[in-house]
């Protein structure tokens, strides 16, 4: 039973997961998703702190703003998700660089996104990483990539609940899919219902009931 009471200019977390879109089994039967339409669903459904939390959010797959100041900004930012997803994604990126410069005989450190103060990386996940982009094939490399960035936007929010957290990891994986279906529309469609699953399976025996 949630004991959630509604106040005006909040979001109300638990409805926006739980009006999210079902697909049923069959993935050929649903109609084409639109991403797009989704997000701006949930949009309408949050305050707006929540709504340029989102936007800012967004702001980090605009390949224009990819800049050092974003990221700089983004490591700052108060909201946890934003700052440790970011830091992930300039991970993945400048791993990215360095191998292509390895590739091409060019100094490892040309062209990385460096930030004036640098966090140790993992060198596990480093390690990880690397080892995905020696895959000769570039469709299984992405997929390894993707299923690498879903693991830790898993991790970013294993414990979180109902709170804006939940809407991001959702919005990064929706991100995600967005792009296997420009890919490959059946894997597309298939980790959609893989991602709904997920988010529904958060919400099992909670009841919504408008106070």
């Amino acid at each position: 039973m949630s004991d959630f009471e509604y106040r005006p200019g909040t979001t109300c977390y638990e409805y926006v997961v739980a009006s999210l879109p079902v697909l049923s089994q069959d993935w050929k039967t649903n109609p084409a998703i639109n991403v797009e339409g989704i997000v701006n669903d949930i949009k309408e459904q949050c305050s707006r702190k929540d709504v340029s939390i989102i936007d800012l959010f967004l702001k980090g797959y605009e390949q224009e703003s990819l800049t050092k100041e974003f990221y700089t900004d983004a490591s700052k930012n108060e909201n946890r998700f934003i700052k440790e997803f970011f830091a992930f994604d300039r991970l993945v990126r400048n791993c990215k660089v360095k191998y292509l410069n390895s590739s091409l005989g060019l100094p490892e450190t040309e062209g990385l996104m460096v930030l004036d103060k640098e966090d140790a990386a993992n060198e596990e996940t480093v390690s990880l990483i690397m080892e995905v982009l020696q895959k000769e094939d570039l469709l299984e490399r992405e997929n390894a990539l993707d299923a690498l960035m879903w693991q830790h936007i898993d991790h970013l929010t294993s414990w979180d609940y109902f709170n804006m957290n939940t809407i991001l990891g959702f919005l990064a994986k929706l991100k995600i899919i967005d792009r296997w279906l420009k890919l490959d529309e059946q894997k597309g469609r298939e980790m959609f219902r893989k991602l709904v699953g997920e988010v529904k399976g958060t919400f099992k025996g909670v009841e919504f009931n408008d106070k």
